[in-house]
């Protein structure tokens, strides 16, 4: 068995890194809804990485979509998130306190943007895509598609960490990490967004 689609797509949603925004988003949950949303999000990650693997060109093909224009708009997705993280907001900023109390606008927050597109963004997608074009025989789409499982097993644990990590941190030590990951987050932002542009324009390349 080929390994290194999962050695590709663990480097990729990277879960671990995803925690500090896992906090930041969920500032406030209680111990339940965060369980909500972790299941959700692990739940989601899966989903995205199977349909991927299963119809992700049928379904970019059905809508014209190319993967250099998904990268762009998913480039423009991360930008906006990193914006607000690095001015400390929380998700919820923008709500009223209906909305905050209501399930349904808690579980929208485990899927976007917390598993899409921080999880399973562009990139992700893509790589799933591309091993999936790659792929010839049945039992290798079958391998895709338990990646999915071990990226939302490891997604999982890591958001289940979150709170321990919560607590030593304070809430000083997540505004920090918030701004500096808001930092690097613009930064790949900024590269998914080149990346797709220069597919789309090669003159962009300079060669």
């Amino acid at each position: 068995m080929d390994l290194k689609p999962l050695i590709t797509l663990l480097a990729i949603v990277n879960p671990l890194a995803i925690v500090p925004f896992f906090i930041h988003y969920t500032l406030g949950f209680s111990r339940a809804q965060r369980r909500r949303t972790i299941a959700i999000s692990a739940l989601t990650a899966f989903a995205v990485i199977a349909i991927s693997a299963l119809a992700g060109l049928q379904i970019l093909a059905f809508f014209g979509i190319s993967l250099a224009s998904f990268q762009v708009g998913g480039g423009m997705l991360l930008l906006m998130s990193a914006l607000a993280m690095l001015n400390a907001q929380p998700a919820e900023a923008k709500a009223t306190p209906d909305e905050v109390d209501d399930a349904a606008s808690r579980a929208s927050i485990a899927v976007v943007p917390l598993t899409i597109p921080l999880l399973t963004g562009p990139a992700t997608m893509s790589t799933v895509v591309i091993y999936a074009d790659q792929a010839k025989t049945f039992w290798q789409h079958a391998a895709l598609v338990g990646y999915g499982v071990v990226i939302a097993a490891a997604t999982a644990v890591c958001f289940a960490l979150a709170e321990p990590i919560a607590r030593v941190l304070g809430k000083t030590g997540i505004n920090v990490m918030t701004r500096l990951m808001g930092l690097i987050l613009a930064a790949l932002a900024v590269e998914v967004m080149a990346s797709g542009l220069q597919r789309l324009f090669p003159v962009l390349d300079g060669a």
